[in-house]
């Protein structure tokens, strides 16, 4: 199991340098623990051929960091924060929802072109699609014990795929939506604070004792995170294990999420806990980046000839109706000027990829056209955690009603 994690930890490290050097990498926001996990994988795959060795992982620890990548997201959903975000936040979220649903049904339309079973297709969907990695990764155990062959392969492949279209459609969509209407950004200065120097002198003792006292306030404030977290995810199985007792089929994050959800919002009435957001935010992060590079190592990408021809037709239909409906619907909904059409790209690229294409796609637009200070309010509310809440339950639904 440690020296699993450990393989991950080289393997991420590995990612991150290649991800430095290679432009496309950066440029298609292609995640670090997915190349440097893919590559293992690759290695994997090429000794087996070979018949040189035959490796295997002890994934024992993906399933925690999971559960803690997904507890931070619930402690990101306030309520209060979606409503700062104006009600166009929450139909950013109804749009994005429904598309989910209508992934569901391409997805299931492409598996069952090719005989295939529909689950196959809610997992190339929204699973994968409006999920990436970490959704598409957390669900696929749900999806095997359901009966879909190589779901963890399949889940990769189709948000690896996604990632990369997702940054390729969502510029041109919003560009085009610019040229076309002729619009143009409110203001173009853009501003920036100046920034002083600020000389540095030598400590003195009461200095130096203001320095530890700062320090250990820290080291409780890390504290108090990783409790609040823990207390979160253990409430959380227990809300899962009830969940499933009930006849649910739901991936073992989904109760830890929820209950992180309910502390953030107590805490936000309340004030009683104090949640220090930005260490459960580096803490959900850590997470995400080992989980990813210990579930990737582990993808077995032999498995995926059997559904290339389902993957290839549904990748294509999704990117057609994405882009179609960013520009049919999203624009118009969202109010049809300059924001709107940056917000369509910004959509275009978390709807088949992940939160990071999209706002590649709109500071890209905007590094070109001007600011667009609504799009970036909006999207990445909705973008970075509550449309994993309303993905799960579409996601949830399906596996139920299919299963």
């Amino acid at each position: 199991m440690v020296q699993t994690l450990a393989a991950g930890a080289i393997a991420l490290f590995f990612g991150f340098q290649l991800v430095d050097r290679l432009p496309f990498l950066r440029r298609y926001n292609i995640p670090a623990p997915v190349v440097g996990g893919l590559i293992v994988a690759l290695i994997v795959l090429a000794l087996r051929q070979q018949d040189i060795a035959t490796i295997s992982f002890d994934t024992t620890l993906q399933t925690p960091l999971m559960n803690a990548f997904f507890t931070a997201i619930g402690f990101s959903a306030s309520v209060s924060l979606l409503r700062t975000g104006s009600a166009q936040a929450l139909v950013f979220l109804v749009l994005a929802a429904f598309l989910a649903v209508v992934q569901s049904l391409i997805g299931i339309f492409s598996a069952v072109l090719f005989d295939q079973s529909p689950l196959l297709g809610v997992l190339m969907g929204p699973a994968a699609m409006a999920g990436g990695p970490a959704t598409a990764l957390a669900f696929a155990p749900q999806f095997a014990a359901a009966g879909v062959p190589s779901a963890e392969t399949v889940a990769i492949a189709a948000a690896m795929a996604g990632i990369v279209l997702g940054g390729l459609v969502g510029g041109p969509v919003a560009t085009r939506l610019l040229e076309k209407h002729d619009l143009r950004a409110a203001t173009d200065a853009k501003g920036s604070l100046p920034t002083d120097a600020v000389p540095q002198t030598p400590l003195d003792d009461s200095a130096a004792a203001a320095v530890a006292t700062a320090e250990e306030a820290t080291g409780r404030r890390v504290i108090k995170a990783l409790t609040v977290i823990l207390v979160a995810m253990g409430i959380g199985s227990w809300l899962s294990a009830e969940m499933k007792a009930a006849g649910l089929t739901l991936p073992g994050y989904v109760g830890a999420m929820i209950i992180g959800s309910m502390i953030r919002n107590f805490d936000d009435f309340t004030g009683l806990i104090k949640i220090p957001h930005e260490i459960t935010d580096r803490v959900g992060i850590v997470s995400l980046t080992l989980f990813l590079a210990v579930a990737l190592m582990n993808v077995k990408l032999w498995e995926l000839a059997s559904v290339a021809l389902p993957l290839i037709v549904n990748l294509a239909l999704q990117v057609i109706v994405v882009a179609v409906f960013c520009w049919a619907v999203v624009f118009r909904v969202m109010g049809r000027d300059y924001d709107a059409a940056v917000m369509s790209g910004g959509f275009t690229g978390f709807m088949l990829g992940t939160t990071a294409n999209a706002m590649a796609v709109m500071r890209t637009v905007v590094e070109k056209f001007g600011p667009a200070p609504r799009a970036f309010l909006v999207a990445p509310i909705v973008g970075a955690f509550f449309i994993d809440f309303a993905n799960a339950i579409v996601i949830t639904t399906f596996l139920n009603l299919l299963g």
